[in-house]
C-alpha cells in the first residue's frame, strides 16, 4: 500500500507547480488539492473515479494474487503421501476442505481418478486440471485486465478535456480579445491540469498491471510444476527427486 501514497504524492506536486505558474506569489496559499480540481473542469470527476478504481484494484489485487495464497505450498508434502499411497479419496477431501487455486486445479483432476468409468486415467486428470486452471485463471486475471483499461483510458480522458479547455480558451479569444488574460489562463489551466492527471493516473495503472500480470503468470508456472511431482508421485508410488533428501539420493546413486 505504501507504492499508492505515489500517487498522492504527484497529484499534490501538480498542485504546487500550478500555483507556482497560474498566479502570483501572493496568491500561492490560497490555491489547495481542492481548487485544481476545480479547475480541471468537468473531465475531474471521471478520472477521480478512475483514480479511485485503481487503488481499490491495486489493493484488491496485492491481497488476492500473493503466491502464497495461491499455491499453499505447505500442503505439498501431505499430498504427495496421499499420492504415493493412491489416496486420492482422502486428497479430494482435503482439497475440498482446504480451497485456493492449487487445490481447486488438483481436485478437478483427483475427481477423474475417483470415476468408476475412467478409473486411474492420468491423461484425463491432466485435461481437467488443466480446464479448471484456465477457468480460474480468467476470474483471477479480470481485476488485473480493468488496471489495462484504465491505464488504456485516464490519458484518453485526459485528452478531451484538454481538447475541451483549449476550445473553451479560442472562444474566449473570439468574444474578449486578448484585453482578460485571465478567463483564457483558466482555460488553458483546464487543459493542462487533466492530460497531467490523467497521465498520474495512467503510469502508475499500467505499472501495476504489468508486475500483476507478470507475477500471476510465475505463480501459474510454479503451480504446473508442483501439479507436475504430485502426478508423477501417483503414477510411480514413489516420492519425485525433488522431494527427497540428500542422504536418499544417495543412497540410489549406491544402488
Amino acid at each position: 500500500m505504501k507504492k499508492n501514497y505515489f500517487i498522492i504524492i504527484l497529484l499534490i506536486t501538480s498542485s504546487f507547480a500550478y500555483a507556482q505558474t497560474g498566479n502570483s506569489p501572493s496568491n500561492i496559499s490560497e490555491i489547495n488539492l481542492i481548487d485544481l480540481l476545480k479547475t480541471g473542469g468537468w473531465a475531474m470527476w471521471p478520472l477521480g473515479l478512475f483514480s479511485f478504481f485503481m487503488i481499490t484494484l491495486i489493493a484488491q489485487n496485492s491481497f488476492t494474487l500473493r503466491s502464497k495464497k495461491l499455491l499453499k505450498e505447505d500442503y505439498m508434502s501431505n499430498l504427495i503421501d496421499l499420492m504415493i499411497h493412491k489416496k486420492c479419496k482422502t486428497a479430494l477431501i482435503f482439497c475440498r476442505k482446504n480451497p485456493c487455486l492449487f487445490t481447486n486445479s488438483l481436485g478437478a483432476g483427483l475427481e477423474k481418478c475417483l470415476h468408476s468409468n475412467y478409473g486411474l486415467d492420468i491423461q484425463r486428470m491432466k485435461e481437467s486440471i488443466e480446464e479448471a486452471t484456465l477457468e480460474q485463471s480468467a476470474v483471477l486475471t479480470k481485476s488485473i485486465d480493468y488496471l489495462s483499461i484504465i491505464g488504456a483510458s485516464a490519458p484518453m480522458l485526459g485528452l478531451l478535456g484538454t481538447v475541451s479547455g483549449m476550445i473553451k480558451a479560442f472562444q474566449t479569444m473570439g468574444t474578449t480579445g486578448m484585453g482578460k488574460p485571465e478567463l483564457l489562463a483558466a482555460n488553458i489551466g483546464e487543459a493542462l491540469i487533466t492530460t497531467a492527471t490523467g497521465l498520474v493516473i495512467a503510469i502508475p495503472a499500467m505499472f501495476f498491471f504489468f508486475y500483476y500480470k507478470k507475477s500471476f503468470h510465475k505463480t501459474l508456472v510454479t503451480l504446473g510444476r508442483n501439479i507436475g511431482f504430485l502426478i508423477e508421485a501417483l503414477e510411480k508410488g514413489e516420492k519425485p527427486l525433488s522431494f527427497l533428501d540428500i542422504e536418499e539420493i544417495e543412497k540410489m546413486d549406491g544402488e
